[in-house]
């Protein structure tokens, strides 16, 4: 069985609030992952995102407001602190901190996460925290969710639109990219608006990372990837995770969970033939978005891999998709 590394779940934000799922060391749980069936899916590694929630009801296509510092900075601790609880918990769970690790789980050892914040929100403006927060554990950090912060800015969830909306990075976002990259902290432009996606290209030496993102030629949502951004990544060396969110595959937009596994499978496909397939990967967003019912949980991943199969991805091709793509591009980032 393949092992596999996936590019984005939000199981630590269901853990630490009342959506479904959460209970990780639980089998049996009512989310889309836990450890018992990360297990039998031969997920070998996840980037596990700690995520700050919007306070009141959220309109999905304008942008909410920031997030106020200081409670990202304690929402992030909390799901920190639940993420290292787990590993403490069980010798089948582990933080994964670099390549040794990871290749430990690749080898079957146990299921590892890689610590990931989405938004940095939780991050000073004045970077003062970020050591801390590497020592932490953090490996791989997304500048925006869809909303401002003091480093970019996001897009809204907008069917019919393009990513290119809002200014780039502001002074304080080209110091967080340069920190990251002297760091070995992975910076994902998932969310990320047009500009301040050119300007992270043109910024870092390192192979460009979107952790969870459809394409915006089948899917024309704003937090998808126009083919422009999709040759940025394939010129750096970079990958990009199909996201199984339905609202990000379906070309109607419709979040309906009763999009077919074939639906998924023409993103990962229009990927591999614009980009070549060693810049494709998988990035779930498990427990934060509505999957298709084809897939239903982690273990589907195994169906995916399947699908691409019966497409005529041969071997090879499966086991960059599945996992050596990603670790390639988190090795480039982390040594």
């Amino acid at each position: 069985m393949l092992p596999i590394i996936d590019g984005h779940n939000d199981t630590l934000l269901a853990a630490t609030s009342d959506r479904a799922g959460g209970e990780f060391l639980r089998e049996g749980g009512d989310g889309h992952l836990d450890l018992a069936r990360a297990e039998d899916a031969g997920l070998a590694a996840g980037v596990f995102a700690m995520f700050v929630p919007n306070e009141g009801e959220l309109d999905y296509e304008t942008l909410p407001p920031a997030v106020e510092h200081d409670r990202a900075r304690r929402v992030v601790d909390e799901q920190f602190a639940t993420l290292h609880d787990w590993a403490d918990a069980t010798d089948r769970f582990r933080v994964v901190g670099d390549i040794a690790a990871l290749e430990a789980c690749l080898d079957g050892e146990a299921v590892g996460a890689i610590p990931h914040i989405e938004g940095a929100a939780a991050v000073s403006p004045d970077l003062v925290n970020l050591d801390s927060l590497y020592e932490n554990g953090l490996r791989s950090l997304g500048l925006v969710w869809s909303r401002p912060n003091a480093f970019a800015h996001g897009v809204p969830f907008e069917h019919g639109a393009t990513p290119d909306i809002g200014p780039g990075l502001t002074e304080a976002g080209f110091d967080l990219v340069e920190a990251c990259e002297e760091l070995g902290i992975v910076v994902d432009l998932a969310h990320l608006n047009a500009a301040g996606f050119r300007d992270v290209a043109g910024a870092v030496d390192a192979p460009l990372v979107v952790s969870h993102a459809g394409a915006h030629a089948i899917s024309p949502s704003s937090r998808n990837l126009t083919d422009d951004q999709l040759d940025a990544v394939a010129d750096s060396g970079g990958i990009v995770g199909c996201t199984f969110g339905t609202a990000h595959l379906r070309p109607d937009g419709e979040r309906g969970k009763d999009a077919s596994l074939s639906t998924l499978l023409d993103h990962v496909e229009y990927y591999a033939d614009r980009m070549g397939v060693e810049h494709v990967g998988l990035g779930s967003d498990f427990d934060g978005a509505s999957i298709p019912d084809a897939v239903g949980d982690v273990r589907g991943l195994r169906d995916v891999l399947a699908g691409l199969e019966a497409r005529g991805f041969d071997r090879a091709e499966r086991e960059a998709i599945a996992y050596g793509n990603w670790r390639r591009v988190l090795a480039a980032w982390w040594n």
